[in-house]
């Protein structure tokens, strides 16, 4: 299977480390950044994961940062992305089976790299079973999504990466 996979700053070796898991159960992996520990802005990881799922280019993506509740936000801001904050294999499980979730969110410095590792196997084990029931609840999702401001690439986030640069905002680590 092919994944894309992305990070903040402050779990890119947690990141690493599962590119490498990944790998290793010989999945294909697009890794959308970030590369290093200089501080960055979350929302940029999350949307390039997101936008690879959407336009087909992957089957499925991941998205980490401290406690993967703003990368995920992020990613499920992307029209037709369906990211679950997961925690536990049965969410997991529940999110690809009910939902068809096709971005995984995790909270790297919340998640134990073992209990990540089950997490990221259901996801990717897991098949989506349709039902009447959850293929409408599905289009109701999608259905809340907006479409795109119609920027191409990360300019939209130049405004903020400014004010990180002049240490407007503080680093949780």
């Amino acid at each position: 299977m092919k994944i894309a996979i992305g990070c903040d700053h402050i779990v890119t070796d947690i990141k690493d480390t599962m590119v490498d898991y990944l790998k290793g159960l010989g999945h294909e992996v697009v890794d959308c950044g970030t590369y290093d520990s200089e501080r960055t802005h979350y929302p940029i990881y999350g949307r390039r994961v997101a936008e690879k799922v959407v336009t087909g280019e992957v089957e499925r993506g991941i998205v980490i940062c401290g406690t993967g509740v703003g990368i995920t936000t992020s990613a499920n801001k992307v029209k037709g992305v369906r990211a679950p904050l997961v925690r536990d294999v049965t969410t997991a499980k529940m999110a690809r089976e009910q939902l068809d979730a096709n971005v995984l969110g995790i909270g790297g410095r919340i998640t134990g790299l073992g209990l990540m590792e089950n997490i990221v196997d259901v996801f990717l084990e897991t098949p989506y079973i349709e039902t009447k029931e959850s293929k409408r609840t599905i289009e109701a999702i999608d259905a809340l999504a907006s479409e795109s401001r119609g920027l191409e690439g990360d300019e939209i986030f130049d405004e903020f990466l400014e004010k990180w640069e002049a240490g407007c905002y503080v680093d949780s680590k």
